[in-house]
């Protein structure tokens, strides 16, 4: 039987160098995040978790589902990933709320700027010229890097969750959600909600 990761990691010192390398890695992920942040949650992962141990699995996957269970945009997840390394690197108290707010401001600004300029220069030409055919090709090209991205992150999130490989109501779950997603207009907001209810009876 395997036991459950501790939700906190220990508590490391991060030096100015560290927190610039946290700024310039935001920086370039924020032009691979196609179809949205959520869709290089792996890279991040990769990089919080595996890498460099800012964070631990719980953390991780609690910051993401709180901020898609949270009304706003989902890129809000990498402020709540930003605010938990600062929490690490500070430890309880003062220090801690002031190196959280730090390491939101530091995952925010990095992941946001270069993003939103590089798309809105994009948009503005694309408008433009939205009639042709590369245009065109660019777009229909793109959704299937998308969707390859997404069941990218869903991997990752399964994978944490224990023994993923044999737990059939987890699996049952995500067919579900997927079908109800592609085939009815069901609001998200019920699945998350009937998804939280079954995990706190634990059924997944």
């Amino acid at each position: 039987m395997s036991t459950a990761a501790p939700l906190t990691a220990p508590l490391m010192a991060l030096s100015i160098g560290d927190w610039f390398n946290l700024f310039l890695y935001y920086l370039s992920l924020s032009l691979l995040a196609v179809g949205g942040a959520i869709a290089t949650a792996p890279d991040m992962h990769r990089f919080l978790v595996e890498r460099q141990a800012w964070l631990t699995d719980p953390q991780f996957n609690a910051s993401i589902a709180i901020a898609q269970a949270a009304p706003g945009p989902n890129v809000l997840f990498i402020a709540l990933l930003g605010w938990n390394v600062g929490i690490n690197a500070g430890g309880p108290g003062v220090a801690g709320w002031l190196l959280g707010a730090l390491g939101m401001a530091v995952c925010m600004l990095g992941v946001m700027l270069p993003s939103s300029l590089l798309t809105w220069t994009a948009t503005r030409w694309g408008h433009r010229n939205r009639e042709r055919r590369g245009v065109r090709a660019f777009k229909q090209g793109m959704a299937p890097v998308v969707i390859g991205l997404l069941v990218a992150t869903s991997w990752v999130l399964a994978r944490a969750h224990g023994e993923w490989t044999t737990d059939w109501p987890l699996w049952l779950l995500t067919a579900t959600a997927t079908v109800l997603v592609w085939r009815t207009k069901l609001h998200l907001l019920w699945m998350l909600g009937a998804g939280a209810l079954l995990g706190a009876l634990g059924l997944v």
